[in-house]
């Protein structure tokens, strides 16, 4: 057996399919491109596919990751030009890399998301500074949104890592942000731009990478 680790991006034409869709996508690209897929046990098989961290719909990637499980062993080249081929336009394999077969799950090493996002504003540029640095000199930040008819309560403060400005003129600013995205909670990008006190919701988000914990990084022993 082999795990294969991809890098991939999701575009403008993909960014409304859910997550369900995505994975159906995969399967249907990795079936025709005739890769040796493992299954999972049981009275359905499924083919052993995990993504690091499913992504809101509207949300386009440069970083998504995803372990495929493989029942014999084929080069990460190959994989990457075979299956590349086979992909709609709006995603885009730009790595392929083997992992060991006893590291945990991908989905369990992920601890940050750093997204690009852009909101129109008509701040000026040290008016959004300032609103970063308040927010982030704050201990806590109590927040709550609806979910399910259910009013979730939580501190917002403790899922964000950090802000920082990359552009911002007099229609729109770009933040960078890199969010908490583990067991403990996940932080939205729409909900900080809202604390920050942006009036409207961000234009584009874009997720620029995942942040795994060091154990990912380990190659298989050869």
């Amino acid at each position: 057996m082999q795990r294969l680790r991809l890098t991939f991006s999701k575009g403008e034409e993909i960014k409304y399919i859910s997550h369900l869709d995505m994975m159906r996508l995969w399967q249907r690209a990795l079936r025709r491109a005739d890769i040796p897929l493992a299954y999972s046990k049981g009275f359905s098989p499924h083919p052993r596919l995990s993504l690091a961290a499913p992504l809101a719909i509207g949300v386009t990637s440069s970083g998504e990751l995803m372990d495929v499980f493989l029942e014999r062993r084929v080069s990460p080249h190959f994989f990457l030009m075979t299956v590349d081929k086979q992909l709609p336009p709006g995603v885009d394999i730009s790595e392929v890399v083997e992992m060991g077969l006893g590291l945990p799950s991908l989905q369990s090493q992920v601890l940050y998301a750093e997204y690009k996002v852009c909101v129109e504003t008509d701040k000026r540029p040290e008016e959004a500074e300032a609103s970063l640095r308040s927010l982030l000199a704050k201990d806590v930040l109590p927040w709550q949104h609806a979910r399910d008819k259910e009013i979730r309560k939580y501190d917002l403060r403790s899922l964000i890592e950090s802000i920082w400005l990359l552009d911002c003129d007099s229609h729109e600013c770009t933040l960078g942000m890199r969010l908490r995205c583990d067991s403990r909670g996940t932080g939205r990008p729409e909900q900080v731009t809202s604390a920050l006190g942006f009036a409207s919701p961000p234009k584009s988000i874009h997720r620029t990478e995942l942040i795994l914990s060091q154990q990912s990084k380990y190659a298989p022993s050869r």
